[in-house]
């Protein structure tokens, strides 16, 4: 397809890239040294250099090549948002390894799963996740179990006593035996760091088409696919949103470092592509390990200023129901990007109310790297949709025998550009991508004159009424401009008459609210066979780490009642 929407790109913005760099081992050394001297990343008050994290990350990759492992084998990491986090995953690729990232709230079956499937030699793991780990390590081809307590990067007084708390204050770590026996060696991430200062390290040679990453889909429904991620795959998308940044960049003074708050989990593609592009700008990222504590988060938020935050919708949502956060000074704040689910509008309205900054919406998915499109980041209000396709990347809506659609039709969205995946880990990847190599993305959207992209819904959520398509995300936005709801979430059962119906759970904000109040709202902004026939109200939706809304949970309850 003809790129007509570079034509809406911010000034200054390139229609295609042209990478410095092929290989993520040539942006670790050259980005490394260059901002040695600046800080890089902070947690739990505890802060290290780019020069530091470069000096811990070749130690790492030293110990990780004395393993005797055969070049891209493959190394898990199993740790929320610390400052372990980053070295390791560094040391790894530097070793010339390839790194699997793992939800550490995985169940033990989750996890047997990444393990046996990805073929991983060896793993990294934060202590309080050890537990799940014990339970089916021996039926996995794990041999090296490095484990790393919460405080071993924040300094020995303060690390001690942070693992003191966890341990016994908080009964945040229960109790495990791994020890190393026949099937599989265990030793301390301190023990590591020991160890390798006398080790010597060799730079492994890196292709653009080499295998940097093997990460797995959420697994929200069925088993989690793995998806293969090259070289190239990230450093394109890292130049991707670099080149994105540039009327960010262009209205900050040259000596001013940019602050970006890491609250969603590094192992998750959005957070992890974000921590890729701030390394690669010098930046220096805050790493939230619980966002879910909001007041904790908060008083991070409040010790100085940020100018980047990215998150999603209901994260958002959690910040501007806190009072401590409607407090704080947004005046640096250049940037709030929502990613990973749709913003509502009522969400995108009381944060432009709190905080003066629009929320600005972009789409991707672990297939793309979280790169695909974005609202132009000079933007000044609310879109309501997710923007332009990024530099390099072409996209077009088609229907379901694979037909392109025209400019306002509705289908589902394909995308290509070489931060695309071409392949999934130990399956037949055809079906998910068509004959010209677009990957299809499930998602069912249109593209305006300006070739902006507005997404209805993901494909399988769709709830088709008499014959008629209705979007969940739809019907939610209109409940949730309900004075008296805090969220919810719209799901299809099965219906004899209409083949479905409409069900939504809400969770009040306001006891008073009952199922005349919402059928009456709903009645005023939605056609008939879009309000919902059955509607229950909950203590809370399930949700994701991430905290994507679970809708196929709720799908699930509905149909079974």
């Amino acid at each position: 397809m003809d790129k007509f929407w570079t034509q809406s790109y911010p000034s200054g913005v390139e229609a295609e890239i042209a990478p410095l760099h092929n290989t993520i081992i040539d942006i670790f050394d050259d980005k490394l040294s260059e901002y040695a001297n600046q800080d890089f990343i902070t947690n739990m008050g505890v802060t290290y250099t780019y020069g530091q994290i470069d000096k811990i990350s070749l130690t790492i990759a030293a110990w990780i090549q004395s393993l005797g492992l055969a070049k891209g084998s493959v190394i898990g990491i199993m740790m929320p948002n610390v400052n372990q986090y980053l070295p390791v995953v560094i040391g790894v690729i530097r070793a010339g390894m390839v790194t699997t990232l793992i939800n550490p709230l995985y169940s033990p079956r989750e996890l047997k799963h990444q393990l046996v499937d990805s073929n991983a030699s060896a793993i990294f793991i934060l202590e309080p996740f050890c537990k799940t780990l014990e339970k089916i390590v021996k039926e996995t081809p794990v041999k090296t179990v490095v484990i790393s307590k919460i405080g071993d990067m924040l300094g020995s007084a303060k690390g001690a006593l942070v693992d003191i708390a966890a341990k016994y204050v908080k009964k945040a770590i229960p109790s495990y035996e791994l020890k190393s026996n026949p099937s599989y060696k265990v030793i301390s991430y301190k023990s590591v760091l020991k160890q390798a200062k006398s080790l010597p390290y060799s730079r492994p040679t890196a292709e653009a088409d080499d295998l940097l990453m093997l990460q797995y889909t959420g697994g929200t429904t069925g088993v989690a696919k793995g998806i293969l991620i090259t070289n190239r795959n990230v450093a394109i998308a890292t130049y991707q949103f670099i080149e994105w940044f540039k009327p960010v960049y262009a209205n900050m003074s040259a000596n001013t470092q940019m602050h970006s708050i890491i609250a969603l989990p590094l192992y998750h593609i959005y957070a992890f592509i974000c921590s890729m592009v701030g390394l690669s700008m010098g930046q220096h990222l805050t790493l939230i390990t619980n966002p879910r504590d909001i007041p904790g988060f908060v008083k991070i938020l409040a010790k100085r200023p940020f100018h980047l935050l990215p998150g999603v919708n209901t994260l958002f949502q959690a910040l501007v129901n806190n009072a401590e956060f409607r407090k704080l000074d947004f005046s640096e704040c250049k940037l709030t990007l929502v990613g990973g689910m749709a913003a509502t509008p009522e969400t995108a309205k009381r944060w432009l109310e709190v905080t003066g900054l629009p929320i600005l919406e972009g789409w991707g998915m672990s297939e793309t790297l979280g790169v695909g499109t974005a609202n132009p980041f000079d933007g000044t209000e609310y879109s309501g949709n997710v923007g332009l396709p990024l530099p390099g990347v072409d996209i077009d809506i088609r229907d379901d025998e694979g037909n392109i659609l025209t400019i306002g039709e509705v289908g589902e969205m394909c995308i290509k550009g070489d931060n695309v995946i071409t392949h999934y880990h130990n399956m037949d990847s055809s079906q998910f991508f068509t004959a010209d190599g677009y990957l299809k993305t499930g998602d069912i959207a249109s593209m305006n004159e300006q070739g902006a992209i507005k997404i209805y819904d993901r494909k399988k959520d769709m709830i088709i009424v008499s014959g008629f398509n209705v979007y969940p995300n739809e019907v939610e936005n209109v409940i949730e401009a309900h004075p008296k709801v805090a969220e919810c979430s719209v799901v299809g059962v099965e219906d004899e008459l209409q083949g479905q119906s409409i069900k939504v759970y809400i969770v009040k904000s306001d006891k008073s609210l009952n199922e005349s109040d919402i059928k009456a709202f709903c009645k005023e902004s939605l056609a008939a066979y879009k309000c919902p026939r059955h509607i229950e109200f909950i203590a809370e939706l399930p949700k994701s780490t991430v905290g994507k809304i679970l809708r196929h949970e709720l799908r699930k309850a509905a149909n079974q009642a």
